[in-house]
């Protein structure tokens, strides 16, 4: 039986002019939640948007926003992003130098917790916080953060398995995403590698038949290949 998996569209891709419609698109697709980039040309060279994008977002859906904080000092707009409709946030590790106490004030502001991690970034720089049972989802970074249509770096899917086994060893409950690269030819190997959770942004939104049709793409290639290592 194929394992579960959902696909989060990626708001970066998607045509502001055309925002709200395309909210409801992903609705209409039946996608599970959205990932919101928020970027802020320190941490990484682009900048996208911020807790008003995140707030105008939030009027035209009821889905959960996954907000992913690509930014420098995250602990400084929180409660920002948390008043704005964020459901989850997720730092980065690398931003942050007491990521256990980043991570439990999201929690205590009411929302899920997420760390994401650079593809450069060894899976040990987490290691504390799964045992500690503050992280809701890990991140892995399957491209250099910052733009959207980059070429899935396969050499970080081990770090997906790691993190699968090390939430086993300590007991712990967390899903892991994968973002970047994410297409019908690189979704089956995450899938495989152990991810829940599979970021998409430019397969979905530029796709020739539209969002849904993108979605499905995904969706049939990770079953093809289930079907293949059946029969194997």
């Amino acid at each position: 039986m194929p394992r579960a998996f959902k696909i989060a569209p990626s708001i970066l891709s998607a045509d502001f002019t055309r925002l709200g419609e395309q909210v409801r698109d992903i609705e209409a697709a039946g996608a599970e939640l959205i990932h919101v980039d928020i970027m802020d040309g320190h941490f990484v060279p682009n900048i996208s948007f911020g807790p008003m994008v995140v707030e105008a977002v939030r009027r035209v859906t009821k889905l959960p926003l996954d907000t992913h904080l690509m930014i420098e000092q995250p602990e400084r707009y929180l409660k920002a992003f948390v008043d704005a409709g964020a459901t989850m946030l997720t730092v980065h590790v690398e931003t942050c130098p007491h990521l256990h106490r980043s991570l439990s004030e999201i929690k205590a502001l009411g929302i899920a917790a997420g760390v994401a991690l650079n593809p450069h970034t060894p899976f040990e720089m987490i290691r504390d916080v799964l045992a500690a049972g503050v992280v809701d989802r890990v991140l892995v970074m399957t491209v250099n953060p910052g733009f959207g249509g980059q070429s899935f770096l396969g050499f970080t899917l081990p770090k997906v398995a790691q993190v699968r086994r090390a939430l086993r060893e300590a007991g712990r409950a967390a899903e892991i995403a994968v973002d970047g690269g994410v297409d019908p030819s690189t979704a089956p190997h995450a899938v495989a590698a152990g991810a829940d959770v599979l970021v998409a942004g430019n397969a979905l939104f530029r796709a020739a038949g539209g969002l849904r049709a993108g979605m499905q793409a995904i969706q049939d290639a990770v079953a093809r290949s289930d079907e293949s290592l059946t029969r194997a």
